[in-house]
């Protein structure tokens, strides 16, 4: 991908990233070292590719398919969301929204299966009872899916 810095002196803290063309346009405090704009721009860099690759997933289907499949309520609204970075998902019973973190799109198939179903269940239990995990566990690589998260979390 090709990307273009530009470092501002009127830009303090923040940086930003914006596709311009086919160009990652990088924008950095004008007072940030070598090594921090390198950490920066591959940074940014992985956000886009992230949330390009992220595009072609179409959630709503694949969380219908996995609500039939494992016998669980189906979300009233399903998206990906760039801001979650403490929970791979999270669920809104009352109104059956289902938000899916962004950093999850980058996991195997099989992983972001979890998450869904994860969520899906929360649609008929709200906690983690012995109940909700009878739900999740009907999912047949939930323990693999749950290492997988383990890990990925330890990075």
């Amino acid at each position: 991908m090709k990307t273009e810095v530009i470092r501002s002196p009127r830009r303090k803290k923040t940086v930003e990233a914006r596709m311009v063309g086919d160009t990652l346009r990088v924008l950095l405090p004008a007072s940030l070292t070598r090594e921090e704009e390198e950490h920066w721009v591959g940074e940014m860099v992985r956000r886009v590719e992230r949330k390009t690759k992220s595009d072609h997933i179409d959630l709503s289907s694949r969380a219908r398919a996995l609500a039939r499949r494992y016998g669980l309520p189906e979300a009233a609204s399903i998206a990906v969301s760039p801001r979650q970075r403490a929970r791979w998902g999270s669920c809104s019973p009352e109104t059956g929204a289902v938000r899916i973190s962004s950093q999850v799109l980058a996991f195997p198939a099989w992983v972001l299966d979890y998450v869904i179903v994860h969520e899906l269940a929360h649609l008929i239990e709200a906690n983690h009872s012995v109940r909700f995990w009878g739900l999740v566990n009907r999912y047949e690589l939930s323990e693999r899916a749950r290492g997988f998260l383990i890990a990925a979390q330890d990075r």
